[in-house]
């Protein structure tokens, strides 16, 4: 007769899989930021940092290796030049805070989540989790629109930020776009076929949130992402899907009143950017010319980690503004300084000069180019199993490096980037000895087959 384990036992939780610490950093986005905009580390952000301690316990206990030389390479890239950089910043706290934040979300967080991702199930399980947390942010946004309890936009308060308050307006519109990609992956692979309804259903259900973001930058690059999803899954299929979801948004975002004057006039501003720009465009111009100007006088190095804001006014015409205003979504009115350009590209090379941004950009790069080579190949081998995965893999990279171009790391959702970078590095850079069947051998690559890990696979790749 059969033992039954104890709930808590050592050998059931043993059993689990090493993706759940992850899947704890993304559920713990659902807790609401500190309203005072007082700032600190979110309870996720220091999850992140026992993600990272309680994968290197495990490559101990197991006696695992842990990257492929490959990898290392292309996720180790920015280290040196992060350093070099650290050197250069303005104060040692800064130089600490600055080579820490840049570690977690580009270096060690991802390596993190590609080794503790061991097959397919893992991403999905994984996929799923942001696809929920983005429902939630995107429920509690929509209510604040409704209800006129979000953050202040024109003099009202119906701008939807989620739990994150208006000091980080960005961090529900980036939630809520990376649970759609995630979503229009699954949708578009070859999971069974209510899953696929499911994901599709959710996928449209997260335009309305989006669209009340009023975030300009999260809507470009959740179109551009899906539009490459599309076409990454098949010509055909990206012409019924996407006349699909273009019906669907119209009738959600008139339908539920979004199809406001003030929505159709963001719309309308993306491409008014050089005849009528408004003050935030004005501010975000005048901050990338700050920011050229900063790596023109330093071009190699940069002025140095968490720089920008000491060297900001210097570089800054009069054009820019005296700094944001926030208000409403349960805090009162305050008055934010612009301390980022609000372009991770430009940040970088005004921080950390040529040789950073070609580092950090390099590694994105060399992730993307692995990532679409081998889905390529596993498109060529016929091989339907696991389209989904890499679909999501390589949308959330390209999110990100586009969204890039209109923002900057900071606040919560930042662990969120590190998930995406983990993701797309399981599925461009990972291999049986790092992530089971789904990170796959360059040969299961090339040949797009490999079964799906079984519950003995971490036992076998550790022996």
């Amino acid at each position: 007769m059969a033992q039954t384990l104890p709930l808590w036992s050592t050998a059931r939780v043993r059993r689990l899989p090493p993706v759940l610490a992850v899947v704890a950093v993304v559920a713990l986005l659902a807790l609401p930021a500190a309203g005072d905009g007082a700032g600190g580390a979110h309870p996720a952000d220091a999850a992140s940092a026992l993600v990272v301690l309680y994968c290197a316990l495990r490559l101990v206990r197991d006696r695992r290796r842990p990257l492929t030389r490959t990898a290392a390479a292309v996720l180790g890239l920015p280290v040196l030049p992060l350093a070099v950089a650290a050197m250069g910043a303005v104060s040692p706290g800064a130089e600490l805070a600055g080579l820490g934040r840049y570690l977690q979300v580009f270096v060690l967080v991802p390596a993190a989540v590609l080794l503790l991702i061991r097959g397919r199930d893992d991403v999905r399980l994984l996929t799923w989790s942001m696809t929920g947390l983005a429902v939630w942010q995107g429920a509690v946004g929509v209510h604040q629109y409704v209800t006129g309890t979000g953050a202040s936009y024109q003099g009202e308060q119906i701008r939807a930020v989620g739990t994150f308050g208006p000091q980080d307006v960005m961090g529900m519109a980036t939630v809520v776009s990376l649970g759609l990609v995630c979503a229009v992956g699954l949708a578009l692979g070859h999971a069974p076929a209510r899953q696929r309804a499911l994901a599709a259903g959710c996928a449209i259900a997260l335009l309305l949130p989006l669209a009340l973001s009023f975030s300009r930058g999260a809507w470009i690059a959740t179109a551009v992402t899906c539009a490459a999803q599309l076409l990454l899954a098949g010509a055909r299929r990206a012409l019924t899907v996407g006349a699909a979801v273009v019906a669907a948004g119209v009738v959600l975002v008139g339908g539920f009143g979004a199809g406001t004057a003030m929505l159709q006039e963001r719309v309308g501003s993306i491409t008014q950017v050089t005849d009528s720009p408004d003050q935030s465009v004005t501010d975000r111009y005048t901050m990338w010319a700050a920011a050229a100007g900063m790596w023109r006088e330093r071009p190699l190095t940069g002025v140095g980690l968490k720089g920008f804001p000491e060297h900001r006014d210097g570089h800054a015409s009069l054009a820019l503004s005296s700094g944001s205003e926030t208000d409403g979504a349960g805090a009162g009115y305050r008055k934010q300084p612009l301390l980022s350009p609000h372009n991770m590209y430009l940040l970088i090379l005004a921080e950390q000069g040529l040789i950073g941004l070609l580092a950090l950009a390099g590694s994105w790069l060399a992730l993307l180019v692995l990532g679409l080579r081998r889905l390529r190949a596993v498109r060529r081998s016929g091989a339907a199993s696991g389209t989904d995965c890499a679909l999501v893999a390589c949308g959330l990279l390209v999110w990100q490096l586009t969204d890039f171009a209109y923002a900057d790391i900071g606040g919560p959702s930042t662990v969120l980037t590190a998930v995406c970078f983990g993701l797309a590095g399981w599925w461009a850079l990972g291999d049986g000895a790092g992530g089971g069947d789904g990170a796959g051998s360059e040969a299961e690559a090339r040949s797009g087959a490999g079964a799906e890990s079984g519950p003995g696979a971490e036992e076998v790749s550790a022996r």
